[in-house]
């Protein structure tokens, strides 16, 4: 009998949305700097808020960095 809390271990480059721990780690930006990105941008399209928890669309957050020259 399979154990309900146990999760997939899906790997980052696949997930749809991260949390800021995972992009964190997947882009090599670090947290804080992350999270004043998402302050800033609150209303852009990579920011998904599930309840009280923000996380980041994967793709639609790799062409925000994509069109940035700074970050």
């Amino acid at each position: 009998m399979e154990d309900s809390r146990i999760r997939a271990n899906v790997p980052l480059w696949r997930k749809y949305s991260l949390s800021i721990q995972e992009a964190a780690e997947y882009y090599g930006i670090g947290e804080k700097r992350i999270r004043q990105i998402i302050s800033e941008n609150r209303s852009a399209d990579f920011v998904l808020e599930v309840g009280a928890h923000t996380r980041i669309k994967r793709e639609l957050f790799e062409r925000y960095l994509d069109n940035s020259s700074v970050v």
